[in-house]
């Protein structure tokens, strides 16, 4: 067992430090709100601490989940931030979504220091946080990766080295394209039969037996049937992790017409006040 640091205790965060010490490691939590962070002491057990330096200070392994790459680059590079505070010789492994750019500078920053980096976004979304059944796409080199695996097990279903530094961020980065054309062909499909007078759910139990099953049809389609939208990945966040898709794309020369497009139509979903709601309300731009 290891000496753990986690740090970001969102919705993904919260659960996946709580998985870390349920495998019996010692966990130091920290978070921007230190009442949640006092709350999960007292669920779970261990420490907390006032800043990323701190929590960081002696552990075997830090984990990051923030927000974004702000967050991510003020929680390690800030005042009082955890590249301060992680020794010589420990893991650093961030779970945030990202882009590809933040993840190569923080891996040289920590090669500096003497330390190691993976960038290891996760899929799966809350549930998967939740129930320890997380994805993890991860980008570095293979000793910390070997070395890192097993904890990072402690909430995952699998976990994969894809390549070099930033490598797992543009994992995620795909992941997400797949998603957001998936969601849109499923908006449009229960939006169509509706209009066609056709039995959605029976339709549904056909289809997704055959070429037309996914991860959202099987998990999403009755609460878009009946127009309830907070299951899941906030369309908030769906525009930050596609505004970080389509930048890369400009970057590296890839052509993403349907990103785009999903993309603006997630724009009007959030003009019709569902910032919060999850990213099937696709559907509900289509019926209002």
């Amino acid at each position: 067992m290891s000496k753990v640091a986690f740090l970001g205790l969102g919705v993904m965060g919260y659960p996946m430090a709580r998985h870390l010490k349920a495998k019996g490691h010692d966990v130091t939590v920290y978070n921007r709100t230190t009442a949640k962070a006092e709350k999960w002491v007292s669920e779970n057990g261990g420490s907390f601490k006032l800043t990323p330096k701190e929590a960081a200070m002696g552990q075997d392994f830090v984990f990051t989940c923030v927000g974004n790459d702000d967050d991510l680059r003020h929680v390690t590079l800030g005042p009082d931030g955890a590249f301060e505070g992680t020794a010589k010789g420990a893991m650093f492994v961030d779970h945030t979504t990202a882009s590809a750019g933040i993840a190569r500078e923080l891996h040289g920053e920590a090669i500096r220091r003497g330390f190691d980096f993976l960038d290891a976004p996760v899929s799966g979304g809350q549930a998967g946080a939740e129930n320890g059944q997380l994805t993890v796409m991860v980008g570095g080199d293979q000793a910390p990766f070997d070395r890192a695996q097993p904890v990072i097990m402690s909430f995952a279903k699998a976990c994969r080295l894809l390549g070099n530094s930033g490598s797992g961020q543009v994992a995620k980065m795909m992941n997400q394209i797949c998603i957001a054309g998936v969601v849109q062909g499923l908006a449009e499909a229960i939006h169509f039969g509706k209009n066609a007078g056709m039995d959605i759910e029976a339709v549904i139990e056909v289809i997704s037996k055959g070429a037309a099953q996914s991860w959202q049809m099987e998990n999403r389609y009755k609460t878009m049937n009946v127009g309830k939208f907070d299951f899941g990945f906030a369309v908030d966040w769906m525009r930050k992790d596609l505004s970080i898709v389509l930048d890369e794309g400009r970057k590296n020369g890839s052509k993403l017409p349907l990103t785009a497009l999903v993309d603006q139509f997630y724009a009007d979903v959030q003009d019709m006040g569902g910032k919060r709601w999850d990213t099937s309300s696709l559907l509900a731009r289509l019926q209002r």
